[in-house]
């Protein structure tokens, strides 16, 4: 249920990006009995006032179908990568929290959401996971604070697609995930494998 300082999250997935080492759109892959990207919306949904999937041109009107909102880069930005993608979403809704996730992690869960939400730290610029893999600030699971549009309209403008280093380089709550696993993401067809097999 939606209450108190969750009440003002929006969701955003990230399902805008070309696949190109999966060779497949990993929006479209299905683990959980409907699209991910999907699967995703529906996550956030428990969490978020409102949700939106960011997407290309050319997916905008089949996510409109499936009765999803989409969110397509401002021009200036698309193509650029998941910061474009979140400084689209703050130039719709400026004064939003934003909780963003990427749509090729097929074992998020809502557990791992909810604990995110829980430890939110709003006098932060964000709020993210350790990765379990390199200890660097996850950027594709993470909810951005208002104070964030300048910082990544900033980098963005200076070439950087990817919203990490905005993280290292700002004052950012960065949490210990519960579940770790649950923050992999399939980028190869190896890399779905390995998950099927989780899931299985």
């Amino acid at each position: 249920m939606i209450s108190g300082e969750n009440s003002r999250i929006k969701g955003l997935v990230l399902a805008g990006g070309k696949s190109t080492r999966m060779g497949a759109d990993k929006g479209l892959l299905t683990w959980h009995g409907k699209p991910q990207r999907y699967h995703m919306a529906d996550m956030l949904g428990t969490l978020c006032e409102e949700v939106f999937i960011s997407c290309r041109d050319d997916q905008a009107a089949e996510i409109t179908e499936a009765g999803y909102t989409p969110l397509t880069d401002v021009p200036a930005y698309a193509g650029q990568g998941p910061s474009a993608a979140i400084v689209t979403a703050f130039e719709r809704y400026p004064d939003a929290t934003w909780l963003v996730v990427a749509c090729d992690l097929p074992l998020l869960d809502d557990a791992t959401l909810a604990y995110l939400v829980a430890n939110r730290d709003a006098t932060k610029v964000a709020t993210t996971f350790s990765s379990p893999h390199d200890g660097l600030p996850e950027p594709l699971i993470t909810i951005w604070e208002p104070a964030a549009y300048t910082i990544l309209l900033s980098k963005l403008r200076e070439g950087y697609k990817c919203p990490r280093k905005v993280l290292i380089n700002s004052d950012t709550a960065i949490l210990t995930p519960p579940y770790p696993d649950a923050l992999a993401n399939t980028n190869t067809p190896e890399d779905a494998e390995k998950v099927r097999n989780i899931i299985q």
